[in-house]
């Protein structure tokens, strides 16, 4: 009886984790303090976390995504190196915090797009 309860329990907080297949945009910092309009294409499978993240370099796809809960993280390579994101989804945003080899790490909101 425990068994099927907790089964129950583990299947109703899956229904309720969130989604984040879409299309997301967010004012990213850049280099010198300027936002730069970023689209952030994700693809969730489970657990699993695919997409690209497009910019002023173009699309990149985003490598070792994961989803746990309410918080994604993935990685993305790009000429100044690597950078690893982490957000926390609530609804129909992603608060992420983006930390890279050098410099300070970023925070900025990104809002699902409509």
């Amino acid at each position: 009886m425990k068994l099927f309860v907790v089964s129950l329990l583990a299947c109703g907080l899956a229904a309720l984790a969130a989604d984040v297949t879409g299309k997301w945009t967010a004012q990213v910092p850049g280099r010198q303090g300027q936002a730069r309009e970023t689209t952030f294409t994700l693809k969730q499978d489970g657990e699993t976390l695919t997409g690209t993240v497009s910019g002023q370099q173009g699309d990149q796809p985003i490598k070792d995504g994961k989803v746990s809960g309410n918080t994604i993280t993935f990685v993305r390579e790009s000429q100044r190196g690597k950078q690893t994101f982490t957000g926390t989804i609530a609804g129909d945003e992603i608060k992420f915090k983006r930390a890279m080899e050098q410099g300070e790490p970023q925070e900025f909101v990104a809002k699902r797009a409509k």
